[in-house]
This record gives C-alpha cells, sequence and structure tokens, in this order.
C-alpha cells in the first residue's frame, strides 16, 4: 500500500494495476502502486501518499496511475498538491483499521475499549497529543473546508491513547465537512456509543 483516498466525489474508477476490469473507488480505501483511476467531469478524488505525505486533489476529468510517492497524470489536468507533516502519512494510513472497528463495533461486533473515565496519560503522552492538537491547528487553517485529512490525523493520535471523549468534537467536525460520507458517519455513531 502506497496511499489512501481521503476524499472521493462522484464515480470514480480504478483498476489495479495489470487488472483490465474496472471497479468504482471507495473514500478511504488503499491504494497500491500502479492503481490507475479515472476521474469524471465535476467528480473529485484526494490521495495521501504515506512516503513524503504528498496528497493530491483530482478533479475530472482527469485519469492518473498511482506510483509509490506520487502519481502520474495519464490525461487531463493535473493534480492540485499539497505536502502534508511528516507525522501525518502514517496516522492517516491506520484509518481503515479504523473504519473496520467502528464497523465492527455498530454491528454487534465485540468492542474492545475501556469503559469510564479516560485513561491517565503519561507526561511523554501528554506531550504526544499536545502535538497532534498543534499540528491539527495549523493543518486545518491551510486545509481546504472539504478536506477531513486534519480531522483524521487527530483522530487517529486521540484513537491510540484511547480518548473517546476528545474524539468527539472531531468526528462532529468531520460530519459538518463532509455530511454524505458514510464512513465518517460511521465513525461518529461507533465514537458516540
Amino acid at each position: 500500500d502506497v496511499g489512501l483516498v481521503n476524499m472521493l466525489n462522484g464515480d470514480v474508477n480504478y483498476a489495479s494495476e495489470g487488472g483490465s476490469a474496472g471497479s468504482k473507488a471507495q473514500a478511504f480505501m488503499k491504494v497500491r502502486q500502479g492503481d490507475r483511476f479515472t476521474v469524471p467531469a465535476g467528480a473529485q478524488l484526494r490521495v495521501v501518499y504515506f512516503d513524503g505525505g504528498r496528497q493530491e486533489t483530482w478533479k475530472g476529468p482527469a485519469a492518473f496511475k498511482a506510483g509509490a510517492k506520487s502519481s502520474d497524470a495519464t490525461s487531463g489536468s493535473p493534480a492540485d498538491v499539497a505536502t502534508l507533516p511528516s507525522a501525518v502519512p502514517q496516522k492517516i494510513a491506520q484509518v481503515p483499521e479504523l473504519l473496520q472497528i467502528a464497523k465492527l463495533g455498530r454491528s454487534g461486533g465485540v468492542a474492545v475499549r475501556g469503559t469510564g473515565k479516560a485513561p491517565r496519560l503519561t507526561t511523554e503522552q501528554q506531550a504526544e497529543v499536545a502535538t497532534a492538537k498543534d499540528t491539527y491547528r495549523k493543518m486545518r487553517a491551510q486545509s481546504p473546508a472539504d478536506d477531513v485529512t486534519p480531522e483524521l490525523y487527530l483522530y487517529s493520535v486521540l484513537q491510540d491513547f484511547l480518548l473517546y471523549d476528545d474524539m468527539k468534537p472531531v468526528v462532529d467536525e468531520m460530519v459538518k465537512r463532509q455530511p454524505g460520507n458514510n464512513e465518517i458517519q460511521e465513525l461518529a455513531s461507533w465514537v458516540k456509543s
């Protein structure tokens, strides 16, 4: 896996390397090197590359092939590119697993998490959370209104420390920014339960 689709609007198709049949791209799907994407007119797709933190926003009509650290345009306009802070891509890589946890928790699966008060964090853990919140604020100030990458990053850090109460306003912010995103709705429902 080289990246993650962290925003999707419209019917974007993709095919894995060597595959001829296209499938519909999904929000928060992992991207592999060689995957080919076709973004029709009016559609939009954002990909975060884990190695280097490159974030590309593709607006249709366009087509591209995923590389190890960036995409190669095959047709249409080039992507709008941003570079994420170095700590962000590894946390974004956890999003599919976090979605799986939320879906299992909502469908009657056994959710393993503590109840009651938030855990007591060590001084180092508190510093890590404070750094993450600072990184979040900086990213939010520079990100488009519909981009939930800053929230996904902070959500992932808070999840690492089981800070569910702190996660609630983060998922509320994601829902506000992408109200039609079913995966974000899943995360919000799970955190609030």
